[in-house]
Parts: C-alpha cells; structure tokens; sequence
C-alpha cells in the first residue's frame, strides 16, 4: 500500500513525524480522512484525536486542542497550538491520557466538540 509523509508540529517542535498509510482529522467541519494522493487542501481543525495508522499497521492517537493542516498528495502537515501523543508505553498512557484531556477541556471551542474529544481519548484508555 502506498504511503505519505505526516508531520504534526506545534510550538514546543514536532510531536510526530512518519510515513503512513492513512490519518483521521478533527476538522472544523467534522472528522475527514487522508489518504496518499489525497487531492491538495488546506483545513481549520478544531479540539479532538488526530488518528494515524502508520507505514508498519500500528494505531498512533495524538490529542490536539487547535490548529490547521495542509495536505499535498504525498504529505500532510499539521501545525498545532498543543498536542499530546498518546501511547502504549508502559507506565505512560495513564500519565498521557490525563494530559490529553487537560489539553482537550482547556481548548477554547464548542463544548460539544470538547466532549466528543475527551470520550475518544477515554475510551481509548479503556481499550489498553
């Protein structure tokens, strides 16, 4: 399967950087996903879960408060005002996932998207 190029950078520097198979994006207008060779755009996104399935088939989660995203046909780049990767590490998920939804509930948008947020991030807590 072909792959592109994902980087999301906020402030503090990049938080992720890959090639991957598909990402899931918390667009101002609803989630979307990309794919390589996804037509150009360039999307406000609001508080919620970018969802990265990677090059290798593993599920990466990272919780942004806002931001937006460019995409080309072989890279996706996102710039963010805050973000938290979320992960399987032992002993880092619990410490993550409570850092994820202080970002989440701290982030000025609509309630309904904020709590549609900090679900997703506590149902992922449920799945480790």
């Amino acid at each position: 399967m072909k792959t592109m190029k994902l980087e999301i950078v906020t402030p503090s520097g990049l938080i992720y950087e890959g090639d991957v198979k598909m990402v899931t994006l918390p667009g101002k207008e609803g989630e979307f996903g990309v794919l390589p060779e996804h037509a150009s755009l360039v999307s406000l996104l609001d508080a919620g879960v970018i969802t990265v399935e990677t090059a290798d088939g593993k599920e990466i989660m990272i919780a942004i408060n806002h931001g937006y995203v460019k995409v080309d046909e072989g890279k996706v780049s996102c710039i963010v005002d805050g973000a938290v990767l979320i992960s399987d590490e032992e002993g880092k998920l619990s410490e993550r996932m409570a850092e994820a939804k202080e970002l989440l509930q701290k982030a000025q948008t609509s309630d309904m998207a904020i709590a549609a947020a900090v679900s997703k991030v506590e149902s992922i807590k449920k799945s480790y």
